[in-house]
């Protein structure tokens, strides 16, 4: 994990141990990425490795599964390169029954482990982004499907005015019901929006919340950890993206950085 940072501060790696069928299996990962992150090429690396028997087809469902739910639900500046991979292995070396395809018992709680697994360290990247000094969750609910709940979400995760009102501890909800409304979604009703920060309601019904008062959503803003929660009241679907702020260090590094 260290051998491969870049310009990461924090080495990434989890592992974690799942019985299946009676037998205990080991997932272990590791990760890099800090700046250029965002679907679906990124400056990214990460190598999970099971000693679990799997087959290659198994393992490909898995891996898609997870990464499409991990690693391509980050944002730390929107920006993409050519240098990414993740890779899945299955060593084999715990002697049981090789896990051909779904159809297996043991597929689902496995694919589940190594997502599980691959969520924690796609959470590691976006909390170690370049000059980030916070995390933010962006959970969209209620799309008509994921599609149009995915660009929203990534119209806030990628907006700059809204990374440096984070950065700033600054509850500027303009700027954030500006990226759900330039998301792409054309027959938005924006009377049925709802937005919070954190376990505060900030907005509905096309306005500020009646209850809302701005030192309640500063008190969200000035936390490490941050979740920024859209109802679009379309549907059922839902999504979640992770990111973090964009701070003065950002310019910084990238401006004296050149690989």
């Amino acid at each position: 994990a260290e051998a491969i940072m870049t310009t990461d501060i924090v080495a990434k790696a989890a592992s974690r141990r799942v019985t299946l069928d009676g037998v205990e299996f080991v997932i272990t990962g590791i990760a890099k990425g800090s700046g250029m992150i965002h679907p679906n090429m990124a400056t990214m690396l990460a190598f999970v490795a099971t000693d679990a028997p799997v087959s290659c087809e198994a393992l490909e469902a898995i891996l898609r599964h997870a990464v499409n739910r991990t690693f391509n639900r980050v944002t730390v500046d929107g920006d993409t390169s050519t240098n990414d991979a993740c890779m899945l292995i299955a060593t084999g070396a715990t002697a049981a029954p090789v896990v051909m395809d779904d159809g297996d018992p043991r597929f689902a709680p496995l694919r589940d482990a190594i997502t599980d697994l691959m969520a924690q360290l796609a959470q590691a990247i976006a909390r170690d982004g370049e000059g980030a000094t916070k995390f933010i969750e962006v959970v969209v609910e209620g799309g008509r499907d994921e599609g149009e709940a995915r660009r929203v979400a990534y119209a806030i995760a990628r907006s700059p005015l809204v990374k440096t009102a984070f950065f700033a501890s600054d509850p500027n909800l303009g700027r954030i019901l500006a990226a759900i409304g330039y998301a792409g979604i054309d027959d938005l009703d924006v009377n049925g929006v709802r937005l919070w920060l954190g376990d505060v309601l900030v907005a509905e019904r096309g306005g500020r919340a009646a209850d809302y008062r701005e030192a309640d959503g500063a008190r969200v803003m000035a936390q490490a950890d941050i979740r920024v929660r859209v109802h679009l009241a379309r549907g059922d679907a839902d999504t979640t993206v992770w990111t973090c702020d964009l701070s003065h260090d950002y310019v910084r590094i990238n401006a004296e950085y050149r690989s």
